[in-house]
């Protein structure tokens, strides 16, 4: 909190995460957007906030298993009420799969984390359902598509790019 204090005091802005769905329990989950809201309200600084759901595979802490998709959605719900000041739920396909990233469209997420290469194979050594996660602007469109959005592609700070 005092780093991204510190980058919007500097007029930086950045993105929050939260790693969840291994030890902490619901109330911490709460607890940590409850900071991250009043951070927000003070500075304004965060464009983005990232709920990083844990992958038990090829972990030491793979005996606590990973959240089902009902607990994974009320997260995503949970973090939109919550953090109403902060414009931008992000869900992270390449760890969440195709289908749930999709369906946390329905539950708060307002965009997907995008076109990325197979450069990312910490995702498929985590136990991410994408094994070779890659996807193109087109099965990002259609994603959207099928859950009555309209894809709009932007950059880094959430300015539309214009095609040429």
């Amino acid at each position: 909190l005092e780093i991204h204090e510190t980058a919007h005091q500097l007029g930086m802005r950045t993105n929050a995460t939260m790693l969840f769905g291994h030890i902490e329990s619901r109330e911490d989950r709460v607890e940590h957007m409850l900071m991250l809201r009043e951070l927000q309200d003070r500075t304004e600084g965060f464009d983005a906030f990232i709920p990083l759901l844990f992958k038990a595979s090829n972990n030491p802490m793979a005996y606590l298993g990973e959240l089902d998709t009902i607990e994974v959605l009320k997260t995503f719900a949970i973090s939109r009420l919550v953090l109403d000041n902060i414009p931008h739920i992000k869900s992270y396909w390449p760890m969440l799969g195709r289908e749930l990233c999709q369906l946390t469209l329905l539950y708060g997420a307002d965009d997907i984390d995008g076109t990325i290469n197979d450069s990312t194979k910490i995702y498929s050594m985590a136990g991410s359902k994408e094994q070779k996660p890659t996807m193109t602007a087109e099965d990002l469109e259609k994603l959207a598509q099928a859950c009555g959005y309209t894809a709009i592609e932007r950059d880094s700070f959430y300015n539309k790019v214009e095609k040429k």
